[in-house]
């Protein structure tokens, strides 16, 4: 099955040195899976010709906001609307989440009570208790019609959505391993943008084992599912 990774940003040069940047981490998690990967750089303008190109495709997170004047976004909504009328499943991790959701008539804000960073435990349906790493202030605040909230949190309510079996979309960074959220931490701590204390936290808490493997698990299942033709 070939996954077409939909990238819309880049990671910090310094940690994409060490760490390779968003798409070699998308198939260092999902590396086990048999899929094979094409990558596009959509947040640089990078797209596929056709929502057919891939099986299936996934869209990152990003440094902008969903609901910003970028160049890529406006297209990459076109794409992710003609991909759902298709039955073409999609994956949407943290800006992708937020992505689709917008997309499809949700709404997207920044959230009134800051900034999520670091390890964060969400309740997943079927699963209970999920700890994943996040970076995020934007959140989904309007979900879709079509979508079922499958994850929350005390700070995120709408942490993981599901539309049927075409789009399977989350909040929190099960791509960011410990090591990747340890570089951030430490290039951008800067207390007139993230409180201190909660970065000091977090880089404590990048010492725990976490469940990305999990959620890469649950990723590989809603891509490989039998899906009826449309």
């Amino acid at each position: 099955m070939k996954i077409g990774l939909l990238i819309c940003g880049h990671a910090l040069a310094q940690v994409a040195e060490k760490h390779g940047d968003y798409a070699e981490w998308f198939k260092r998690l999902l590396g086990d899976y048999g899929f094979t990967f094409d990558t596009y750089y959509v947040v640089d303008m990078e797209f596929p010709k056709d929502v057919h190109d891939a099986d299936g495709w996934l869209l990152s997170g990003s440094p902008h906001g969903a609901y910003e004047d970028h160049p890529f976004i406006p297209p990459l909504e076109d794409f992710v609307r003609k991909a759902y009328a298709e039955h073409i499943p999609m994956v949407g991790i943290c800006f992708g989440h937020q992505l689709i959701a917008q997309a499809l008539g949700g709404k997207v804000e920044k959230f009134d009570k800051g900034w999520a960073v670091g390890r964060h435990e969400y309740k997943f349906e079927g699963h209970g208790d999920i700890a994943l790493n996040a970076w995020h202030q934007d959140q989904v605040m309007q979900v879709p019609k079509d979508a079922k909230v499958i994850a929350s949190s005390d700070f995120c309510k709408y942490a993981g959505l599901v539309y049927g079996d075409r789009a399977y979309t989350i909040q929190p960074h099960p791509e960011f391993s410990n090591p990747v959220i340890s570089e951030y931490i430490t290039l951008r701590r800067n207390p007139e943008i993230y409180d201190d204390d909660m970065m000091l936290q977090a880089l404590e808490y990048a010492r725990t084992d976490n469940d990305s493997d999990k959620l890469a698990d649950e990723i590989a299942a809603f891509f490989k599912q039998p899906r009826k033709a449309k």
